[in-house]
Order: C-alpha cells, then structure tokens, then sequence
C-alpha cells in the first residue's frame, strides 16, 4: 500500500508539471520575495517622512503576517479552521516574558528535579517560546484533528478560551493586567533597543519562515495536506495516514505562532492574556481570507490591509467596526481568491484584446 501510495503521489507530481518546478523552484518564489522587498523600504519611508511611528506599525505588521502563514498552514492547505492560535501566540510572549521576569526576581523557575533559572537571552527565550508553542500545539492536535468541520472548530476555541482562563488567573504573573518586560532583552549579550534593527530582525524571521513554507507546500508533504483537504478518505485509501500529516502541519502552524507572540512580548515589552482572546484567532482568520488562502504569500498582504484598515478607519471614528466588515464582505464577494487574485484580475482586464470586451 505504501508503494502504491508513493507512485499515485509521483503521477500527481507529473500531472501538474512538478519537474519543471524542480528545475526552477524560483518561479514559485517570486510573490514571496517581491513582497519582503516592499517591506525592506519602510524604515527609510519613515525617516524620509519625519514618521518614526510607521515602524512600529510596520513590525506589527510583519508579526501579525508572521501568525498568519503559521495559520494558513492549516487554514489554507490543511483545511482546518482553527481558533487556538491567538493561545498559542500567547505562550510563545509568556515564555519570553516569564523568563526574563525570573531573571530579574533571581527566582528560579520550575519544581524539583526540573528547576531553571531565569534568562532574558533571546538566543534561549524564542527557541523554548517556539517549543513550548509547537508542544502545546501537538497536544491540541491529538485531540482536535480527530474531528473535522463545526466539530474541530469548537474544540480549537475550547482549548484557547481554556488557556486565556488560565493566565487570567495566573496573578503570580500578572494575572488579567499582564506581565511587563523589565529585564534588558538582549542577543548574546547585545540589547533589542533599535527599532529599524528589530523590524529587520522581524522581517528576516518572516521570510525565511515563508521561503521554508513554500517549499514545504510544494514538496510531497504539502501534497498530501493539501489532497487531505479535499478528501481524508481517498488519501487514506491509498495508503497514508492522514491523521498523522495533520498533526504534523498544526504542530508546526501553532510553532510558528509562537514565534509571532515571541517577537510581540520583544516589541512591546508587554504581553497580557488579552493578546490570547478568542477575537485574535478570529482576526488571523479574516487576515489569510484577506490575503488568500491558497496562496504563501497572501496573508503578509492581508495582514497589511487589515492592520492598515483598523488604524486608518479608528482614527475617523469609533465605530470602524462597520465600514471594516463592510469592506471585509466587499472583498469576500469580488475577491473569491482573496487580495492575491487581484494583480491577475488587473493583468487579465488590460489584455490585448480585452479592451472592446465587455465585462
């Protein structure tokens, strides 16, 4: 079964033309590396307006688009919607938050025999932050994947709504007003204090996290997630265990939003249970529907429109809330595929040809 599992996998591959993708990985690489370079600009956009304020909102960008890929491996590939990745983004910001509290109080941190002490090394923090976050993430996932549709959906928001309780009562770490960052985060001994240095930072970890996740969605795992989505009983019948690729990709998706809460707790020097409320799940939803689900690159451009939608609109009035969702159902019903099908709809409107065409 495992043989024939392979070769149905093969004559897929040769079906859509995967040689040619092998010799040229590049050709899939492209929105993803145009849209890093629009980002690289942003400091000096700033400095040129006089505006140091956009990099600040830029970094939240760039986190936010960081949770966002995470999700939409799952979301976009998998087929799961999740609303346990706002918990999972909170404990990779805890992890990094507690740490460092330790450090500063001299406490260590555990009970016996597992005792640590504390640390604000960010070469220690993010990777144990990244770990605790795919842990957690695996252990969700034993559970919830099991299930599938409204099912998986309820169980995902039971477990984030049980951690968000959970730090909420956690008054040894702030409990409901959250846990100030008061140790000198630092890199091997040299302080997180530059913004342009930390948004590059951010913007580094993004893009290697999207090259990674391109490659992963084209290589032979990604086949199977994404034949999985359309039918867990065909690829089950010709040999794979579906379950097991699912538990793999949620494991890996709540890891990388556990680096995206990492890098927030670093950013702000803050980090509270409210950044772990269900409405964020919900948020990183909207944010790969924006973009476009089938897509690497589309949530980095939806978490961009989102975020720039919700500071421009609020600075107008205080209930953005309804020119938001108007404009959210806008591009849901002319935009089946999400902000990353508009460069071909424009492309394809101004075709030769397509001029005296009508609409």
């Amino acid at each position: 079964m495992a043989e024939a599992a392979v070769s149905s996998i093969d004559r897929l591959k040769r079906r859509h033309g995967r040689p040619a993708l092998q010799t040229r990985p590049w050709l899939k690489l492209w929105p993803v590396l145009l849209v890093l370079l629009a980002l690289t600009g942003v400091p000096a956009l700033a400095a040129l307006a006089g505006e140091p304020f956009l990099i600040r909102v830029f970094t939240r960008i760039v986190i936010f688009a960081l949770a966002a890929v995470g999700l939409n491996l799952v979301l976009g590939f998998g087929g799961l919607v999740s609303l346990a990745h706002a918990s999972l983004f909170g404990i990779g910001g805890y992890v990094v938050a507690i740490l460092a509290q330790h450090e500063v109080e001299m406490a260590p941190l555990g009970v016996a025999p597992l005792i640590f002490s504390g640390t604000s090394d960010l070469l220690v923090s993010v990777p144990l932050a990244v770990l605790a976050a795919g842990l957690a993430a695996g252990a969700m996932g034993l559970v919830a994947i099991r299930t599938g549709g409204a099912y998986f959906i309820m169980i995902t928001l039971a477990f984030n709504q049980m951690l968000y309780y959970f730090f909420v009562a956690l008054q040894r770490y702030g409990g409901e007003d959250g846990l100030q960052i008061l140790a000198n985060l630092h890199v091997a001994g040299i302080e997180v204090t530059d913004r342009a240095a930390f948004y590059y930072a951010c913007l580094i970890l993004l893009g290697l996290v999207l090259v990674a996740m391109q490659r992963l969605v084209d290589s032979r795992f990604g086949m199977v997630l994404r034949a999985t989505a359309q039918s867990e009983r065909r690829v089950a019948a010709v040999g794979i265990a579906p379950l097991r690729y699912k538990l793999v990709a949620f494991a890996l998706s709540g890891a990388i939003a556990g680096l995206a809460g990492a890098l927030m707790a670093i950013g702000q020097q803050f980090i509270s249970p409210a950044d772990m409320a269900w409405t964020r799940s919900g948020d990183l939803v909207v944010i790969c529907v924006m973009g476009g689900l089938t897509t690497v690159a589309g949530p980095v451009v939806g978490a961009a429109v989102f975020l720039m939608l919700e500071l421009v609109l609020s600075s107008y009035t205080s209930h953005w809330h309804l020119p938001f969702g108007i404009i959210v159902i806008a591009l849901a019903l002319f935009l089946r595929g999400g902000l990353a099908d508009l460069p071909g709809l424009i492309a394809g409107r101004f075709k030769p040809g397509k001029a005296g065409e009508t609409p």
